[in-house]
């Protein structure tokens, strides 16, 4: 009875181990994992199954049998891996870096959420040269299908920002001489080096723009210091006239510096989009908290608009509207009121928030309102430094709209005064709306 039973049960785990092992291979295979792991999973399977086996013979010699069990089987080694069934491809998914897999065939065969975002139109079972675009890139690929030749490029690509690119090309080994159809056959790894090339770029920008900029304040410095030293020397009028004008030469400088770090840090992140919300009422009241003391009651707030909300950064919103207000404070006939106003919407930007500033100024002739957001240009540079502008107010404008995917338009004919008018994406209804009491400050009154 004993053997009976002890063969019957040996059948069962024999069966039981095989059809595991079939288990593992074959739920390897639909996994598109390589050979190596497909015989790792078999064997898995292949333990489990023993292990089962050896629990029903013990189970079946308990029951028929009247002899001691024979010493227990030495145990199955475990497998030479630190991660459980499944995690390689969840760690895939969630690298930083854009990653893709190509199967034999060219195909798409793997995308994780950072290829997704930046390649939308990456789907599974597309040919790689309908997903890529770059011409080196698309070479480097062929040369890893081809001739088995790993290669690294560098490329831009043109999203709501141009974005430079460093992309790595490597084959993956064969399975024998051929790849099988799902194998994975090319691995691209991509990696963002935007802030490294715009980093670049901005250090040349700010050596080329400073030098230029400073060469006349600190000429002027070093005539009146020469002057002082020389006949002026005994002059006590002459002297505290020279001393008024170096200090106000000084004073320019260190708004030039500021201007230009404040730009610099603006650009390097321009490409990422803030995150948070703001809402445009707190931004506009906190503008008049500012600006109200120094604006002889010739600042009024009309924007009252509590349901306007958009995606950006406070601080940054806070400092387009103090630019361009405090440009038609200075520009604005004496005692013309500037007006903060909620813009009509217009059907050419649906979605979008539009606020403008309204001034009674000179007005801005139509050949230069193409160029006003350029570094250091201006209509008038004598009565731009006369009133203590750097020339990059409205360059820092720009760009901080560009980073919240924003717009500015000017409209502006001489005479007339000009309209400054943002124009910022409204935050979808989805985007978390808490209100950071920080940023928020006490109701302004209507004209300050």
């Amino acid at each position: 009875m004993a053997q009976k039973v002890d063969a019957s049960t040996a059948l069962q785990g024999a069966a039981f181990s095989l059809a595991l092992a079939g288990l593992g291979a074959w739920g390897a295979a639909e996994a598109d994992l390589s050979p190596a792991l497909t015989a790792l999973a078999a064997a898995v399977g292949a333990a489990i199954g023993a292990f089962v086996s050896t629990a029903l013979n013990a189970n079946g010699r308990r029951s028929g049998a009247t002899q001691a069990d024979p010493p227990a089987p030495a145990s199955a080694e475990r497998p030479a891996t630190g991660l459980r069934a499944g995690h390689g491809r969840e760690v895939l998914a969630r690298l930083p870096n854009p990653l893709f897999l190509l199967d034999a065939a060219g195909d798409v065969a793997f995308v994780n959420e950072a290829a997704a975002d930046m390649y939308r139109h990456a789907e599974i079972g597309a040919h790689y040269t309908r997903v890529f675009r770059n011409p080196a890139l698309l070479e480097a690929v062929e040369a890893a299908f081809q001739r088995q030749e790993a290669r690294s490029v560098e490329f831009d690509l043109v999203r709501a920002q141009e974005i430079f690119i460093r992309a790595t090309v490597r084959p993956l080994d064969r399975d024998g001489d051929r790849w099988s159809d799902r194998a994975m056959a090319v691995l691209v790894l991509m990696e963002d080096h935007t802030k490294a090339r715009r980093a670049e770029m901005l250090h040349r920008d700010f050596v080329a723009n400073a030098s230029h900029e400073f060469k006349t304040p600190l000429a002027s410095l070093a005539g009146f210091i020469e002057t002082l030293q020389g006949h002026a020397k005994s002059d006590e009028a002459a002297r505290e006239r020279f001393l008024g004008i170096m200090a106000t030469q000084t004073e320019r400088m260190k708004r030039l510096v500021e201007d230009l770090l404040s730009l610099n840090r603006i650009e390097l992140d321009e490409h990422v989009r803030p995150r948070g919300t703001v809402w445009l009422n707190d931004v506009t009241r906190s503008v008049a908290m500012e600006l109200g003391p120094i604006s002889d009651g010739r600042l009024i707030i009309e924007f009252d608009d509590e349901s306007a909300r958009v995606q950006g950064d406070p601080q940054q919103l806070s400092q387009v509207f103090l630019n361009l207000v405090d440009n038609a404070l200075k520009y604005s006939l004496p005692g013309a009121p500037v007006r903060v106003a909620a813009a009509p919407r217009s059907p050419d930007r649906p979605g979008m928030i539009g606020v403008e500033v309204i001034d009674q100024g000179e007005g801005i002739p139509a050949e230069h309102l193409t160029r006003l957001t350029e570094r250091f240009y201006r209509v008038s540079v004598s009565r731009s430094r006369e009133r203590g502008g750097t020339g990059l107010g409205l360059a820092i404008v720009k760009h901080i709209l560009k980073r919240h995917r924003g717009d500015l338009e000017i409209v502006s004919e001489p005479g007339k005064g000009s309209v400054f008018t943002v124009w910022l994406p409204r935050a979808a209804a989805e985007t978390d709306i808490t209100r950071d009491s920080e940023n928020r400050g006490e109701r302004a009154p209507a004209a300050l």
